[in-house]
Parts: structure tokens; C-alpha cells; sequence
């Protein structure tokens, strides 16, 4: 298998020259990418230019990071002939690698504005080398810029930073550093969307487990779904009592702890996120946690509780005369 170590710069509107194009928000105008072989040794590179088609203004801010004019633009190819060149480059078995979750999906985005065909028809399992740059050298959590993580890594600056190739080359040489057993922590970008409940996303992780489900047509729906509320142990598979019911302290993210008799509280985590197509779908993680975190997360609770309470009663007032 190889490593497709990918990375774009993009344009968009700018604000009083033309107007945003909803369904392309971000424009590709660079296109950068890397091939490590197994063993992660650099076997090929891909570097092209992309001829806008559909902002035609450099946006102030995207010039001056990436130091490339309209000018320079007009000399690369549309993006279909880009595109086409750079699939066929690829091959047939490789993995995706990038410098936070991103590019591949504007890269997907792009492709479904020019109507091509897709990268694929599920959702699609790569690597995001910042995220795993936190979990070998930080505290998992942190996501650091490029250029710290080079610096951290005593890695020789020699061709300069925000061009796609070489921030595509520079996080190849970060993901040649990093343990084996580290890439085994994948990502999963849902540009594209699994469309039945049997191809729905259920990934066990070294220390949690990850549900990505099919589309709904809104928050209720999700929340009414089954599987989506379920608290089953993964490791038992077997459905466990909850200690803390759902609720959510702010309407998009939902908690609840469930109890195991064998492996103690777990968590779960439910995300709800906004598709393509105007519609929602559920990220849920569950992971095992202390009895402590179990205790935080009844306050957190008890919290929202009274905010919503609070709530209620300030919109209860509105329209009353005031008491004199």
C-alpha cells in the first residue's frame, strides 16, 4: 500500500469583487501531493497549478500566504484535466495523508462541483498526520501549524512553507518519524455519507469505538433513531443500563454514561454535524471512563438543568407588565 501525502491551497470570494458560489465556497488552485511506498520512502511527487474557473479575484489574505497572483494561475490547467492526471498518478492502492481533516474534503467537494466521479461511494478512511503528531508527541488533544511540528522535530527547513507540494512534502517527512503503530489511528471523512443503516461507520479504536450513521432529515429524526441512541458495551456487546440519561448542554452535542458490570462507566458522545445535502447525520464515541469523569459529567448535567430552566423562565416573562 502507499501513502498519498496530499495538500491544496484554495481561493474564495472576495468580500465586494464576486460574489460566494454556495455549492463551491473554496476553489483548488494548487495541488500537492507526495507518494511514500510501504516502508514510507518517497517513491513520487505531484505538483500542478489550477486554472480558477470560478472566482477570478485573489482573495487579499490567501495572497499573501501562498505568494502565487492570478497571473501565475492562468498558466496551470483547469481542474477536470488536474484532476484526471492526478488520479491516474495515484494507482491503485494507497491511503490518503494530511495535515488536518480538510483537504480531502474540499478536494471531494471540488470534484462534485465538476461533476466527476467520486473518490468514492463510502466514507473515506485516511490519515490525519496533525492529529497523529498530538498523539505521539503532545497531549492528543492539541492541534499545532505545520511549521511547529517541523521545528519540534529538528526537521531542516529547506523549501519554504504554504505552497501545497511542500507542506504535502514537509508532512511526509513528519509521517516518516512516526511510530507504526501510531497509523493505525485513522480518520474518517464524511464528505460522502453511508446511505443505509447496513453501511453505516462502527470502527473499534485502541481505546474507543466510533459510529458514523446515514443521513436524517433532522435532529429529531437522528435522535429518534435506535441505533443512535443505543449505549451498547463494546466490548461485551451487550446493552448496558444508563447512569446519566441523554442530554445536551447546548443543543448540538449530547452526553449520557452508561454502566457495565464488567467494564465499569462509559461515555458516549453524540455530534450532530450538517451534510452536503442540507440534511444531518450523527458522529457518536464511546470510551470508558473513571468515576470521577462520571461525577464531572452528572455536574455538567445538573448545569444545563438549570440553564434550561432559566431559560424557560426568562422567556415566560417576556410580554408581562412590568410589577411596579
Amino acid at each position: 500500500m502507499n501513502y498519498i501525502v496530499l495538500d491544496l491551497e484554495w481561493n474564495q470570494s472576495d468580500t465586494g469583487k464576486e460574489p460566494e458560489v454556495k455549492a463551491l465556497p473554496f476553489e483548488i488552485i494548487d495541488v500537492g501531493a507526495v507518494k511514500l511506498d510501504n516502508e514510507r520512502r518517497m517513491t513520487g511527487e505531484f505538483n500542478r497549478l489550477v486554472r480558477p474557473a470560478v472566482y477570478r479575484h485573489m482573495h487579499k489574505i490567501t495572497g499573501k500566504l501562498i505568494h502565487l497572483h492570478m497571473s501565475d494561475l492562468q498558466k496551470g490547467d483547469p481542474f477536470p484535466k488536474v484532476m484526471e492526471d492526478f488520479r491516474s498518478w495515484l494507482g491503485q492502492d494507497y491511503i490518503f495523508c494530511t495535515w488536518g481533516p480538510l483537504d480531502l474534503y474540499e478536494l471531494q467537494r471540488n470534484i462534485r462541483f465538476y461533476r466527476m466521479d467520486p473518490l468514492d461511494s463510502a466514507p473515506i478512511r485516511f490519515l490525519d498526520v496533525q492529529k497523529l503528531f498530538s498523539i505521539v508527541y503532545e497531549d492528543k488533544k492539541s492541534r499545532r501549524s505545520l511549521e511547529h511540528a517541523i521545528d519540534q522535530l529538528h526537521i531542516e527547513k529547506d523549501v519554504p512553507f504554504h505552497r501545497a507540494y511542500s507542506d504535502a512534502y514537509y508532512t511526509a517527512r513528519i509521517l516518516t518519524l512516526l511510530p507504526g503503530e501510531v497509523l493505525g489511528s485513522y480518520s474518517i471523512d464524511t464528505f460522502i455519507l453511508p446511505k443505509s443503516r447496513e453501511e453505516e461507520v462502527h470502527v473499534l479504536f485502541h481505546d474507543y469505538i466510533k459510529y458514523i450513521s446515514r443521513e436524517f432529515e433532522d435532529k429529531q429524526k437522528a435522535m429518534e433513531d435506535r441505533e443512535v441512541i443505543s449505549t451498547k458495551c463494546y466490548l461485551c456487546h451487550k446493552n448496558i443500563r444508563k447512569k446519566i440519561r441523554w442530554f445536551s448542554p447546548n443543543g448540538k452535542n449530547y452526553y449520557s454514561v452508561a454502566v457495565c458490570p464488567v467494564h465499569g462507566f462509559m461515555k458516549s458522545k453524540i455530534r450532530i454535524r450538517r451534510s452536503e445535502d442540507d440534511k444531518v447525520y450523527v458522529v457518536k464515541t464511546s470510551k470508558f471512563i473513571s468515576e470521577e469523569d462520571c461525577q464531572k459529567i452528572q455536574s455538567k448535567r445538573e448545569g444545563a438543568k438549570l440553564h434550561h430552566k432559566s431559560r424557560k423562565g426568562s422567556e415566560g416573562l417576556k410580554g408581562r407588565p412590568p410589577i411596579l
